[in-house]
């Protein structure tokens, strides 16, 4: 019997197109608008509607094929989806710039990639003449040697810029400043500028109105509900492990009204992920498919994270926990954790992640969220 049932959130509870979304036109504004990198050969529209934000996903995730492949290698963080999809197409930008100003750029890599760096960036390529088309669809067969170590997938990017720059690359790596510019404007385009400014502590770079009141539930939160409220009935304690950030899965969770089901001491989201990154940067990134997120989530927030991140694994008692989530990074916390997990097939790719799974040998596969019950009977 189950005595623990810690949640994803993304692609279980509530649906992530939102979320990718965001990463699509965080990417775009990255590379085209003149507050950073100034691409002229598109525009940046703050206000897009639907049919926009349609068009720059089909763009920056090459009709989705991107986004399929970033999930089957265990990508779970949004954050590091921008930074490795920007990141690429800044390095191929300065790998066609370098054959103007080998010197300048070789210098550039040297430094922190920042705000500041990518308008300097963009000054150059006008200066040169320079018209860069982004080829969104390289990147999978640019990472086809890549590691599917996480450390090792996220610096890829350096990998890249060393082999054609000659030098020892870094500003591409997780938690740099390009990485940080990255997560700040995701969160201006998901939080909205208001609540942007509020949480963060800082003016917006530009006005959005924001996604975070636009999420969509995976089932009725009734039905959700419902299931939620039987895994108590039985004593079954609920948490979440997300990599979403606190006030992201609080706020559109109470909305639906499936927040308070579950035991707040047992809440882990990617804000807990940063601040222990920041304690111990050689343990970084402690991220899904790093067990870290799950294990806070299980051994309470209260818990030191020295405690988290040196609890030796698989835990004693795994044979009572049961992790759901609807993606292989989920499941590669699980199994290093050595618990039981059911997959939900309610992320990107729906019913064609059962394959994958199958392949992965998930413990059990659901059709959604609402099915749990029948594994606890």
């Amino acid at each position: 019997m189950f005595q623990t049932v810690l949640f994803d959130v993304d692609g279980v509870l509530l649906s992530e197109e939102r979320c990718f979304d965001t990463t699509a036109l965080t990417v775009w504004e990255l590379l085209y608008h003149p507050d950073f990198v100034g691409l002229k050969e598109k525009s940046v529209d703050l206000d897009p509607g639907d049919d926009g934000i349609r068009s720059i996903r089909q763009a920056v995730f090459h009709r989705d094929e991107v986004l399929t492949w970033l999930k089957s290698c265990g990508m779970n963080s949004n954050w590091d989806m921008v930074s490795i999809l920007f990141g690429y197409q800044l390095q191929r930008l300065l790998r066609q710039l370098h054959t103007h100003r080998p010197e300048w750029v070789k210098e550039m890599l040297q430094r922190e990639m920042n705000q500041t760096a990518l308008q300097q960036i963009g000054e150059a390529v006008r200066s040169e003449g320079i018209r860069f088309q982004p080829d969104f669809g390289a990147v999978i067969h640019d990472f086809r040697d890549a590691s599917m170590e996480k450390q090792a997938f996220l610096t890829h990017v350096n990998r890249l810029a060393e082999a054609w720059s000659g030098l020892s690359v870094t500003c591409f790596s997780h938690q740099t400043p390009m990485w940080e510019l990255g997560r700040e404007v995701y969160q201006e385009w998901y939080l909205g500028s208001n609540l942007f400014e509020k949480e963060e502590g800082r003016p917006a770079r530009s006005r959005k109105e924001g996604f975070l009141h636009q999420e969509i539930p995976l089932a009725s939160p009734e039905a959700i509900r419902e299931t939620l409220d039987q895994l108590l009935d039985k004593g079954i304690r609920l948490g979440i492990g997300t990599g979403r950030p606190a006030l992201e899965t609080e706020v559109p969770l109470d909305a639906l009204g499936l927040y308070s089901a579950f035991d707040a001491k047992h809440v882990a989201t990617v804000s807990d992920v940063l601040k222990a990154e920041e304690r111990f940067p050689e343990r970084a990134p402690l991220g899904k498919p790093a067990p870290y997120t799950y294990v806070k989530a299980y051994l309470g927030r209260q818990t030191d994270d020295r405690v988290c991140v040196e609890t030796p694994l698989p835990l004693p008692d795994k044979d009572q926990i049961l992790i759901v989530g609807d993606s292989v990074a989920d499941l590669l916390a699980a199994r290093k954790i050595g618990c039981r997990f059911a997959a939900t097939l309610t992320g990107p790719t729906g019913e064609k992640a059962r394959a994958k799974f199958e392949e992965l040998k998930a413990d059990y596969i659901l059709k959604d969220v609402t099915r749990l019950t029948e594994i606890i009977r």
